[in-house]
């Protein structure tokens, strides 16, 4: 991808992937910043990714409500999705929201990542990195989340590494204009190793329906990020 090619895409997803203060479903903050200071003033690139990481984190965490459906079937709207996998994927994700309704993607999403015990997918880092929960890598997440000044909600019950929480803590970083030298560290050092077969095994999952959208979104923009971070010097 060429910087042009990355700019016409930014400048076409930015505008559609979540408007601020309209059609929003709220996330449950998994984490605290260090400062109770305002969000920085960002760039509409910044904006576009801490709000397509925002997403993500909101449709892993939970099953979406109708407003949250209601904004998603928008995303599609004005966007020319020839040649741009990212693109396309929002607007299958638009279509997917459009056909579904809150109890379908409830009971669904029950399926995936809760089951009688265990769902389908299991959303956590250490799981794919070692075949267990809690293990090393939820260790040393921990410790760059304390450097950098994040803290776990007590009311939360997840370990940090769940891919919702790993989302919010990226979206979070972008919005207070954290240098991106140290959004790629944290990215590299713990999802590029697992996330993109999180969102594989999640499309290819027996229950599967809406959150196959989810998962090709979700893959294409990891791929963006991949081509971003690798660009950025």
């Amino acid at each position: 991808m060429s910087v042009n090619d990355e700019n016409k895409m930014t400048a076409q997803a930015q505008a559609v992937v979540l408007d601020e203060g309209e059609g929003r479903q709220s996330v449950d903050v998994s984490f605290a910043a260090h400062s109770a200071t305002a969000v920085e003033a960002i760039d509409a690139e910044q904006l576009y990714r801490a709000s397509a990481y925002g997403l993500l984190a909101a449709l892993l965490r939970t099953a979406p409500d109708q407003q949250m459906l209601d904004h998603l079937t928008g995303l599609s709207q004005g966007v020319a999705t020839e040649g741009d996998d990212l693109l396309l994927a929002m607007s299958t994700l638009a279509l997917s929201a459009d056909l579904h309704t809150p109890a379908s993607i409830d009971e669904e999403f029950h399926e995936l990542f809760i089951g009688l015990g265990k769902g389908e997918i299991v959303p956590y880092g250490s799981w794919y990195l070692t075949g267990f929960l809690m293990e090393k890598p939820l260790s040393d997440l921990r410790d760059d989340l304390a450097t950098l000044g994040y803290v776990r909600n007590s009311s939360v019950v997840e370990p940090e590494d769940h891919v919702a929480a790993l989302c919010e803590v990226i979206s979070m970083m972008i919005s207070e204009g954290i240098d991106i030298s140290i959004q790629r560290k944290f990215f590299q050092s713990h999802m590029t190793d697992w996330i993109s077969r999180f969102f594989t095994d999640l499309s290819e999952a027996k229950s599967a329906i809406f959150y196959k959208s989810v998962a090709r979104f979700g893959a294409a923009f990891i791929a963006f990020e991949n081509e971003y971070f690798s660009m950025q010097t």
